[in-house]
């Protein structure tokens, strides 16, 4: 049977460059998770019904529906839509891309930036799209450690390059607000492939352009 997706726009009405953003969900899928936090409110001591509550388990429905968007995207066709032969040899760097991701072991935020780097051997893809498989990916219940892994993988199954390089550098919630409490932490993570594996002087340089401040 068709899921039932309902859409709406912003509430701003069409910009004067006809642009229009549209918000849209399955509403049995929000139904459904709105009954849980209902309850959810319930179980933790707080009155649902109160004016500041009622409609708080819808948002956090649509909201959760947001920050796992990922599952919904195929973060190969999101480079294969942008893919194009060319004859660059040099490293390509995209640095600095914002992630919010969720941890799975908890349900809480994770945030950072992630620095993505590959050397084309016959193809380049949009700048942007690399940091649309990022935002796939992050986009779903994560460990940092496999997010990086994966953001490497599909830029080099999907492009093929002579090597990709990823750092991810990211603050936990589960460990900033509970458990350990250490408000400063910060995980680095890397994952290399190709000639950022096999020389040593392509790493470095690697690490160096993410490290300086050239804009």
């Amino acid at each position: 049977m068709a899921k039932k997706i309902k859409t709406v726009n912003d509430g701003n009405g069409i910009a004067s460059c006809g642009y229009n953003k549209i918000e849209s969900w399955n509403e049995e899928n929000i139904n459904e998770l709105s009954t849980i936090y209902y309850r959810v409110l319930k179980l933790i001591g707080e009155d649902p019904e109160r004016e500041g509550l009622k409609r708080t388990p819808v948002r956090v429905a649509k909201a959760l529906n947001f920050l796992t968007m990922g599952y919904n995207l195929n973060p190969c066709e999101i480079i294969n839509s942008a893919k194009f032969k060319e004859e660059y040899r040099q490293m390509v760097i995209v640095k600095d891309i914002d992630i919010y991701s969720m941890c799975e072991h908890h349900m809480l935020p994770f945030f950072g930036k992630a620095h993505v780097a590959y050397i084309p051997d016959g193809y380049i893809t949009g700048l942007s799209k690399i940091a649309r498989v990022v935002e796939a990916f992050s986009r779903r219940l994560q460990v940092q450690e496999r997010l990086t892994t994966q953001i490497r993988n599909c830029i080099q199954d999907c492009l093929e390059p002579l090597g990709v390089a990823v750092v991810i550098e990211a603050q936990h919630m589960c460990m900033q607000i509970r458990g350990v409490q250490k408000q400063n932490s910060v995980t680095t993570t890397s994952a290399f492939t190709g000639i950022f594996l096999s020389n040593l002087n392509t790493r470095e340089e690697f690490v160096h352009l993410i490290g300086s401040k050239l804009h």
